[in-house]
């Protein structure tokens, strides 16, 4: 679809008039992205996710914030401190925001209605190395990402979410030890500083997600070992701190999948080994997901985020 920015000559218009679009998109709307792909969907409804527009580079295991007007994506394979946004009613590509203080993938992102925040990471080849860095942005600005302190335990590949007061991140992997954490550790977003340890996972996984809605964020999916693929959806209250509760199961077992939220629904999609599927849950009880639809790409590497999530209302 056009991006419908600029102004259109009435030839040009009747020439793609099938084209034309109706106006702005309206509701939560959940962005999926992967490589150059960000498809979107009404959380509210099911259904297939449609194409939203192309990000500016072909980027994957990227972290994810939004504000209630803009999504931001950062980092990402190959390393790189890359931080693209889209205006999220506006149906479009992505445009260049600035860069992270560190380049890396398999990081994490979370935020309130003002700032974004993206955690841990790796930067070189095979894992080598975990990353020791929280940044920030001021999404409604654009520019280079703010040292915002350190996490309790450097790690890749693990999940974030927020309440409007509080990142919470867990599991991932620890390149050091080679284990797969089962730590959720937690920050203030509107200040700076280290992160404080929040309690533990159900399982200590890495490659999982984590979607929220204002009280509770749920993580789900990520691998157990190497080799094995879970459906394990834990959840946390978010302003206590605490070992994290059995929620329920999604119905597919996968790693690298990626989520966004509204005040009630919590949305899953893609993932490894190879998952298409979106798949939701309703926060204010617990049990298994239900079948959302499809995205368009089967892969690992997702990101997912929203206009409702738990860090804006």
């Amino acid at each position: 679809m056009p991006n419908y920015n600029g102004v259109w000559s009435l030839s040009t218009q009747m020439q793609n008039a099938s084209a034309w679009p109706v106006g702005p998109l309206s509701g939560d709307i959940g962005l999926f992205q992967r490589g150059t792909t960000i498809e979107h969907i009404n959380i509210a409804s099911t259904g297939n996710a449609t194409d939203f527009g192309d990000r500016t580079a072909d980027l994957y295991e990227c972290g994810a914030v939004a504000s209630s007007t803009r999504a931001c994506w950062g980092g990402g394979q190959a390393y790189q401190v890359t931080i693209d946004y889209v205006t999220i009613v506006h149906l479009g590509n992505a445009t260049d925001f600035g860069d992270l203080t560190v380049g890396r993938a398999g990081l994490a992102g979370c935020g309130s209605n003002t700032r974004g925040i993206f955690s841990d990471g790796t930067d070189n080849a095979n894992n080598a190395t975990a990353v020791n860095v929280i940044d920030y942005i001021t999404i409604a600005s654009t520019g280079n990402a703010t040292d915002f302190g350190n996490p309790s335990q450097a790690r890749i590949y693990l999940g974030a979410a927020s309440s409007t007061t509080r990142g919470v991140f867990g599991g991932g992997y620890v390149s050091s030890g080679g284990v797969r954490s089962n730590v959720i550790d937690y920050i203030t977003i509107a200040s700076t500083g280290n992160a404080s340890d929040f309690g533990d996972l159900t399982v200590g996984r890495n490659s999982l997600t984590a979607c929220s809605n204002n009280t509770r964020a749920v993580f789900g999916g990520g691998r157990s070992s190497s080799s094995t693929y879970t459906n394990i959806l834990d959840y946390i209250t978010t302003a206590s701190t605490g070992n994290a509760t059995d929620f329920g199961d999604l119905i597919t077992s996968v790693s690298q999948n990626g989520a966004c939220s509204n005040s009630t629904r919590g949305v899953f999609g893609g993932g490894a080994p190879s998952s298409n599927a979106m798949e939701y849950i309703t926060f204010g009880s617990t049990g298994n997901a239900s079948d959302f639809g499809d995205l368009s790409f089967s892969t690992a590497g997702v990101s997912g985020t929203s206009n409702a999530h738990g860090g804006l209302s």
